[in-house]
């Protein structure tokens, strides 16, 4: 192993504080680690204002990704949820750590869960997978586009254009903001999406030195879940702009998923539970995909709008 380990991040505040648990985990297995961060710009991060769905698959792990192959660095942090389920050739995905809360939750102006908001609140969130379950049980709440990184968020939802907004539960919390936090949504109402919550470390496949390291600090429940809930994904394509939920949960030897697809109106939610073995957590998700294509929201699945 060379005397630093290159790690690659995104600049945001949220992927630096993931990049150093990362690392803590890392030098408590090895002390004699050393690592240096080297910041890549990705797709996303270069244009903050344009809708998502516009910049494809891969629009902030991409520019790491590349950053691998060509040797620039030696290991790469990330969301997991941005990681399309379509492994890059050459290059190999461990989910670490253990994972923080999964579930979505409302910062808002008022005190009021998101059930109870006044009438026409405007709610900042660019997802559609958010916007469609919520739809599906409150369609007077205007749901305004929002980007930017955690901060930004926030900042926007406390401006006039909006009445507040939807994130992930796991970056409020892991920047210290978790008194912002107004409702903890039930993974019910809105399903998060497969993997939030859970960091991943990525390598190239040939580099045993570091895989074994990023293996070392490897959470199995975390991976476990997560493994079930990205085959739903995988199955229906990999788009992360795909309005699927998915939450799973380890249970000894069983995972049990709860797996969901909503249009955009929000006019019905397709909803399935399936249970199975802990050590092939795919089936898991195999089964419920299947169930979800029973249902027949396989056009929703695959990306055909209604």
């Amino acid at each position: 192993m060379s005397p630093a380990i290159r790690i690659g991040t995104r600049g945001s505040t949220l992927a630096i504080a993931q990049t150093e648990m990362v690392m803590a985990a890392m030098r408590a297995i090895d002390p004699s680690a050393e690592f240096d961060v080297e910041v890549i710009t990705s797709t996303g991060d270069a244009a903050p204002d344009a809708p998502l769905g516009s910049l494809g698959l891969g629009v902030f792990t991409t520019a790491i990704e590349s950053a691998l192959l060509e040797k620039r660095i030696d290991l790469a942090v990330h969301s997991l949820k941005d990681l399309p389920t379509e492994i890059t050739p050459g290059l190999s995905i461990v989910p670490v750590l253990e994972r923080e809360d999964p579930r979505d939750v409302l910062v808002s102006r008022y005190s009021h869960d998101f059930i109870d908001l006044p009438e026409s609140s405007r709610i900042g969130t660019s997802s559609p997978r958010r916007i469609a379950q919520l739809k599906h049980g409150r369609k007077d709440v205007l749901f305004i586009p929002i980007r930017g990184n955690i901060e930004t968020r926030l900042r926007k939802a406390e401006g006039p254009d909006y009445d507040g907004t939807i994130l992930a539960a796991a970056g409020v919390r892991r920047l210290g903001m978790a008194e912002r936090i107004t409702e903890y949504l039930s993974p019910a109402i809105c399903a998060p999406a497969p993997g939030q919550a859970a960091i991943a470390a990525q390598s190239r496949s040939d580099d045993s030195e570091i895989l074994a390291l990023m293996r070392a600090i490897s959470h199995r429940p975390t991976a476990v879940a997560v493994a079930a809930e990205r085959e739903v994904l995988r199955a229906a394509g990999g788009g992360c702009q795909l309005p699927i939920g998915a939450h799973a949960t380890l249970d000894g030897d069983e995972i049990r998923l709860f797996a969901t697809v909503t249009p955009m109106d929000g006019s019905i939610s397709y909803r399935v539970e399936v249970t199975g073995p802990a050590d092939d957590p795919e089936i898991a998700g195999t089964a419920a995909y299947a169930e979800l294509l029973a249902q027949g929201a396989g056009d929703l699945m695959h990306g055909v709008t209604r």
